[in-house]
């Protein structure tokens, strides 16, 4: 629950605390604070402090770049990590046994409500910004302009620290203000207010935000990271989707959950006018975004990094690679990342060992694997599932066939892996490392024949099992969240990091989609915002693919048909990102993908008969009540206006 004892300690220490843990590069606030001086009014005697405030009010948002912490991550269906390593001292891994049936409400894993367990303090980054309102008016030396958007950015900031908690907890309490340290018992007794009043007062926040916000950020040396009109448009679209969407939206499993005064905190009738509004933000966000300059990353960005010589097949792929990896200053398509910087301590947990001098000495742990159902999501190279594809051979697909010339940007030319690894779309190459797959990079790029490749056949392989500590245990790696530039030799790696993605522009495109065909618009009106998104990744349009290629050719053009093809081409185009597991909740489908067993190849097998067998390394454990996160047990206990999720 949000505590509020010991507030008069809170008010004297967290301008400290707070500045202290920014990851900025501002003036070190403990070197000039004296001893038991860390008020607020000294946070706020001048612009240089109170900036630095501001900065601080960024660090709950900024944390969020460890992907062992995030929800839409670890529980998603697309990622596994072992749970009986010897030594796993390097991978928290608490998020990831969730999916083991490992939540409880006495001490949540995850814990954003009250920061705990891998969990961020939302509401005290929400307190942090109600204290920045409340002082902006102190500093002398402060411009209009400058606190015109200050405010702005701390509007936004509380928006989305609201918008995470209730996206996690469902309803939530509303704390625009601070109460004051004299508040009674009975005052700091919040309750949760209804989840559609929740909704409405992130939206004016936004609202209110985007006025002040600049529209572009034009000193990227300073201020790269900073909110922009775009991003609170995009956060806003995102927000009406998710209201908008199925777990929120008429869900009769909410039907019983009221304050103990019995105000009810869902409306369970389905209300169709939340598409029309989400619809028009995500509008509304797209043309700022177009207007400003945002596109979406495409083959003529890699002139700067990429030989000029190179094929037009793999320049495809690795256009694909680095459209999150690339730089976010030269980015066209990224409309907000993470100031965070995605390198050392991240990459080597989802990259295979791919040298002998690697594979010796045990770097790139990639430890953090993809299931096969993971691989079995992306399109084949006509731009259909797999199973739906009358030219591909679904029911033999776990059978042998060896690389040849003509896949050698792919398929490692001679080697002999499972066949649904060949004729997939762009996309699975680019995101997905297996055995027997090309990987570009580490100083090789080329023709295929002189690319690295992965071998992971079995303990004797240099990407397979060396012992119960380095060890993926599918065979297959997320390649996406490792930039191709990353260099190793032996044991020596040069990283280069890049900016974990918040929105980009062909999420918006994809959402738009979706929001026009729940208002039940023509396919017609609806698949031009697909297409833009499956073009640049290599594949026919929805109507030349379904319609030439899949044994259901009409399937586009029914709302659940192509309901169906947004929602997976989300999951393709976002995979990684930490994406599909917030998308799936608000589809009300995550429980589908986990009644699943969560498989992998045979890792500790050297043969090919023996390798490619799957064998289910987890049965997830999930139901209705894991769709929103458990209230610690104890704050029920401090406050007893608050009530519990339901089940929990």
């Amino acid at each position: 629950m949000i505590t509020f004892k010991n507030m008069k300690s809170y008010y004297k220490y967290l301008c400290m605390i707070a500045l202290a843990m920014t990851g900025v590069s501002c003036k070190k606030y403990l070197d000039v604070v004296p001893d038991n001086v860390g008020t607020i009014d000294y946070a706020f005697r001048n612009r240089n402090e109170a900036e630095n405030y501001l900065f601080g009010c960024y660090n709950a948002m900024q944390s969020l770049g460890t992907m062992q912490y995030n929800p839409g991550f670890v529980i998603s269906g697309e990622t596994i990590f072992p749970n009986d390593l010897q030594d796993n001292s390097s991978v928290d891994p608490q998020g990831f046994n969730l999916v083991r049936g490992t939540q409880n409400a006495s001490n949540p894993t995850l814990n954003y409500w009250d920061g705990n367990n891998g969990g961020q303090p939302m509401f005290k980054a929400i307190r942090k910004c109600n204290t920045m309102l409340e002082n902006i008016d102190k500093p002398i030396d402060l411009t209009p302009g400058e606190k015109e958007r200050w405010i702005a950015e701390t509007k936004f900031l509380k928006a989305f620290y609201n918008y995470y908690l209730f996206r996690m907890y469902g309803p939530i309490p509303i704390i625009d203000v601070n109460l004051p340290i004299t508040a009674s018992t009975e005052e700091v007794k919040v309750k949760r207010a209804p989840a559609d009043s929740v909704v409405n007062y992130i939206v004016r926040l936004l609202d209110e935000a985007i006025p002040g916000l600049p529209p572009v950020i034009q000193n990227q040396a300073q201020e790269l990271g900073r909110v922009t009109q775009t991003i609170a448009r995009s956060l806003k679209a995102e927000v009406l989707m998710t209201a908008a969407s199925p777990l929120f939206n008429g869900n009769p499993d909410f039907s019983n959950l009221k304050n103990k005064d019995g105000q009810a905190l869902f409306t369970t009738a389905y209300d169709a006018t939340k598409w029309d509004r989400a619809a028009a933000a995500c509008l509304d966000a797209i043309k700022d975004a177009e207007s400003n300059g945002y596109r979406l990353h495409a083959k003529t960005d890699l002139v700067a990094t990429i030989p000029a010589n190179l094929t037009d097949s793999l320049r495809e792929v690795l256009n694909l690679q680095t459209t999150i990896t690339d730089k976010w200053e030269t980015n066209p398509e990224l409309i907000w990342a993470l100031n965070y910087q995605f390198g050392y301590g991240n990459q080597e947990y989802y990259m295979p060992r791919l040298t002998a001098g690697a594979a010796g000495n045990l770097v790139a742990e990639g430890t953090i694997a993809a299931p096969i159902s993971q691989q079995e999501l992306f399109y084949t190279d006509k731009g259909v599932p797999i199973n739906e594809d009358n030219t591909w051979d679904y029911t033999g697909r776990y059978g042998s066939r060896v690389g040849d010339a003509d896949n050698r940007f792919y398929i490692h030319n001679g080697y002999q892996t499972v066949k649904a690894h060949f004729n997939r779309e762009p996309r699975f190459y680019a995101d997905m490392a297996f055995d027997g797959g090309v990987w570009y990079g580490n100083g090789t790029l080329g023709n295929g024949e002189n690319a690295l490749y992965v071998q992971a056949k079995g303990p004797s392989s240099y990407a397979g099992p060396k012992d119960r500590i380095r060890l993926n245990e599918t065979g297959y790696w997320p390649k996406k969240l490792v930039n191709y530039l990353t260099i190793y030799i032996d044991a020596n790696m040069t990283w280069s990091s890049f900016h974990l993605p918040m929105i980009r522009l062909s999420g918006m495109y994809l959402l738009y989609a979706e929001a026009l065909n729940e208002q039940g618009k023509s396919y017609t009106e609806v698949v031009p915002y697909i297409d833009k998104v499956r073009i640049r990744a290599g594949l026919p349009g929805v109507v030349e693919a379904w319609t030439n290629y899949s044994k259901n050719p009409g399937k586009f053009t029914t709302q659940d048909g192509l309901r169906q093809i947004i929602h997976q081409e989300r999951r393709i185009e976002l995979a990684f990102e930490g994406q599909a597991g917030w998308d799936l909740r608000r589809w009300k489908e995550l429980q589908a993908v986990m009644t699943r067993p969560l498989q992998g190849w045979d890792v500790f097998q050297d043969s090919f008969v023996n390798y490619y067998r799957p064998h289910t390394i987890i049965t997830p454990v999930f139901n209705n009540r894991n769709y929103i996160w458990p209230i610690q047990t104890n704050n029920l206990t401090i406050n007893d206006n608050l009530v519990q999720n339901p089940n929990w």
